[in-house]
């Protein structure tokens, strides 16, 4: 039965069903024919797995991403990023990965931050001089990084699941970030000194100040939300309600690029978006409930106790297992569904659980461009009809950066812990 409980979840994953229902089928099973509970425990399990204040903050920073991304702010960032970087080599694609990690500052979603840098940044990279696969892989590659970046819907869900404070998890992901914005500067630089493309443009302040101008709206929200959770004003889910008013406030009159509809299209986006998490959370507090009474994390335990590893054997282990899964299902999936397994391990092995939320945070924003199941891929090929293999050719150096960004995440606590008072 047990055999029969590991397959069915495998197979439905292979046949495509969605990854709620899949979860759910599995926990059914278990109930019915192992634990022989009676089926309200579903219930009361589905839905005190979404009974979490800080999930409250998802569908406000969802709605304040859409806005921010929608509007033209996310222009107003290109231009801000493009003059302060245009004398260096490499300009424009130092810009996109500078313009994504300022987006995911602003929505937390990096599929989103994909459609939005890549709308605006895709041509202009080709008529750089660089070759579709490159410019994919920028693009797609530095979109990543907003999984990383807070505010964090990831982060929110791991704090939640994990039971560890959500806005040390932010405070926790800001060097983190800014560690793999630059290994990808680093190599970006490089790469346009050896191929000679990607030239620079004389640095003029005049330019960058008016950039800078035209752009402070758009740069307040962050800095909103970070000094209201850090000087101790409101919460991280009172700061996405604020985020929401003042997104909302900015694009439709100061910059007057959204009117009421649009604002209201883009709240039912943010509820569609939304309503796909939250069924996703309640179909894993359910699989948690499953794996708690059958003991697996236990044995998980006492299999690594077996194998006798040091803590960095055990996190050079758990990243090969994220790498793998990031592959093939999405952050959101990976953290509810991984997370209950893997915690009992990394509190045996004396690792911190912040300094572990931002690793496994790492890896799963690598799988957003890995494939074949890269989301960021999909919105690539689905905007701009990139080949398949043009997609992974792309991709392919930036999966070597960032994972030897991974490694310098991993190994040195300190960056992650630094800002969190680890």
């Amino acid at each position: 039965m047990t055999a029969a409980l590991v397959a069915l979840p495998l197979a439905m994953l292979v046949a495509g069903f969605p990854v709620f229902l899949v979860l759910l089928a599995a926990a059914t099973a278990y109930a019915i024919f192992i634990a022989d509970v009676p089926a309200t425990v579903l219930h009361q399990t589905m839905f005190g797995g979404v009974d979490s204040f800080a999930l409250l903050s998802i569908p406000f920073f969802l709605f304040a991403g859409e806005v921010m991304t929608q509007g033209g702010i996310a222009r107003r960032i290109v231009d801000l990023v493009v003059a302060v970087v245009g004398r260096l080599p490499g300009s424009l694609a130092l810009a996109t990965v500078g313009t994504s990690t300022i987006v995911g500052a602003i929505s937390g979603s990096s599929a989103a931050a994909t459609a939005t840098v890549g709308r605006i940044l895709y041509v202009p990279l080709q008529k750089a001089g660089y070759t579709r696969p490159f410019a994919t892989g920028v693009i797609a590659a530095s979109a990543g990084i907003d999984v990383v970046i807070p505010p964090s819907i990831a982060m929110i869900l791991y704090g939640v699941v994990a039971e560890v404070s959500v806005p040390k998890l932010f405070l926790a992901g800001i060097v983190p970030g800014l560690v793999l914005a630059g290994f990808m500067a680093v190599f970006i630089i490089i790469h346009a000194a050896v191929t000679r493309v990607g030239g620079t443009t004389p640095f003029s302040l005049a330019l960058v100040i008016r950039a800078f101008i035209r752009s402070l709206w758009a740069l307040g929200m962050p800095t909103i939300v970070f000094a209201g959770i850090y000087g101790g004003v409101f919460s991280p889910t009172e700061a996405a309600g604020i985020a929401c008013v003042y997104a909302a406030a900015v694009s439709a009159m100061v910059y007057r690029d959204i009117g009421p509809r649009a604002l209201l299209r883009l709240a039912a986006d943010a509820m569609v978006l939304t309503a796909q998490i939250m069924v996703i959370v309640a179909a894993a507090g359910v699989f948690a409930w499953m794996l708690t009474t059958s003991g697996t994390p236990a044995r998980l335990v006492g299999w690594i106790e077996g194998l006798d590893l040091s803590p960095w054997q055990v996190l050079l282990v758990i990243n090969i297992v994220l790498l793998i899964a990031g592959c093939f299902i999405d952050p959101t999936s990976a953290i509810l569904v991984l997370t209950p397994l893997l915690m009992p391990i990394v509190r045996h092995a004396g690792i911190d659980p912040v300094h572990f939320g931002i690793v496994m945070t790492v890896n799963l924003s690598i799988g957003m461009f890995t494939p074949p199941f890269g989301l960021n891929l999909f919105v690539m090929q689905s905007l701009f009809r990139v080949p398949t293999g043009d997609l992974y050719r792309g991709v392919m150096p930036f999966i070597a950066v960032q994972i030897s960004a991974l490694a310098a995440i991993t190994y040195i606590p300190a960056l992650s812990l630094w800002l969190a008072g680890g």
